[in-house]
């Protein structure tokens, strides 16, 4: 585990924005898996993958509109463990740790903060909550990074939320499967499959075709062939995979060993993160080649969370030109037009 710079500077030449990046409250901590270190090209200064774990000062400059909390989590936040935004589903941030610090993380605000694990009264406060508001039929946990937490805290968080409501559907949102997929244990399977009567969806989050190495896919094959669907959310990230070639082999690639592309976010304007948003104009240009190249299967939405809890938002092009005597005026996806008439009624 690689907890400084100091590791670092042992182990890579560093450039001069990695040496002068200096830790700050908009920053997070230096921490990187042996096993997604093994992954770095240590030659290349700008490897896809060193991007999203080496810090740069680049973390440390303010842009204009940018903001600790940009989402507006704490102001939809009942309580400080669990944020309700989306009227039917909450998420409940179950530890702040993760086993390696992203450096484009939108949950800087909270992440890395040495909160540690949701306590039990956190946790009665959200069943308490579920209780009461029937309307939430989703829960996120998240965090952090709820596979960092043991596998019999996994359990009691599991247990508690379905009792206080059985009929509620549980998003495992982790990193883990990338960045350390030995924590994936049959053990922990075991948790999940000790509730066989709860929905679970396992979302993952693959920024590189690289992170998909054969200890990732066997990890996520065991919530697979667990009866848990899998699920991905990259996100466009500048110098990482802001280019239709990565995300097309990334999608293909994810299809093919059972993995669904749900998201790919825009990224959000978060203090310190400047330096991975790609211009929207670029992003929905990468869109319109995903869509010309890639199945609907493999097809991720391409999607902004907007400021102030504006909430997500589609980001994609319409294929309505317009209308006329004949009916709706479409463009396909080659150039060419349609028509597609209403029904007489």
């Amino acid at each position: 585990m690689i907890n400084s710079i100091e590791q670092l500077k042992e182990k890579l030449k560093l450039t001069e924005e990695e040496l002068s990046w200096k830790e700050s409250p908009q920053s997070l901590p230096v921490l990187i898996t042996d096993y997604y270190f093994s992954l770095l090209d240590p030659k290349d200064p700008n490897d896809a993958l060193r991007r999203q774990c080496v810090p740069t000062s680049a973390e440390n400059r303010e842009e204009s509109l940018e903001s600790s909390d940009p989402l507006a989590e704490v102001e939809h936040s009942p309580s400080k463990r669990f944020i309700h935004r989306y009227k039917n589903r909450i998420a409940l941030l179950t530890t702040d740790i993760c086993a390696q610090y992203c450096r484009h993380c939108f949950r800087r605000r909270f992440t890395g903060n040495f909160c540690g694990p949701l306590t039990e009264e956190d946790l009665k406060e959200c069943c308490s909550y579920l209780e009461k508001h029937t309307e939430v039929k989703e829960i996120l946990l998240t965090g952090g990074d709820v596979l960092t937490l043991s596998d019999s805290a996994i359990y009691h968080i599991v247990s508690s939320l379905r009792e206080a409501s059985p009929r509620l559907v549980i998003r495992i949102c982790t990193r883990m499967v990338a960045v350390q997929p030995q924590r994936i244990t049959d053990s922990l399977i075991s948790v999940f499959k000790s509730f066989p009567e709860a929905p679970f969806y396992l979302m993952t989050q693959f920024n590189h075709v690289r992170e998909l190495t054969d200890e990732a896919v066997k990890a996520v094959g065991k919530f697979i062939d667990a009866g848990i669907p899998a699920m991905n959310q990259s996100v466009l990230l500048r110098g990482v995979n802001d280019n239709a070639d990565d995300l097309e082999e990334l999608c293909n690639a994810l299809v093919f060993n059972r993995i669904k592309p749900y998201y790919l976010f825009q990224g959000d304007l978060v203090t310190g993160t400047g330096t991975f948003r790609v211009p929207l104009e670029r992003g929905l240009e990468i869109e319109k080649q995903l869509r010309e190249r890639l199945s609907g299967l493999a097809m991720p939405l391409y999607a902004a969370d907007l400021p102030d809890g504006g909430g997500k938002v589609p980001l994609c092009g319409s294929y309505i030109e317009g209308k006329d005597e004949n009916g709706w005026i479409f463009r396909t996806l080659d150039g060419q037009k349609r028509i597609y008439p209403d029904p007489q009624i």
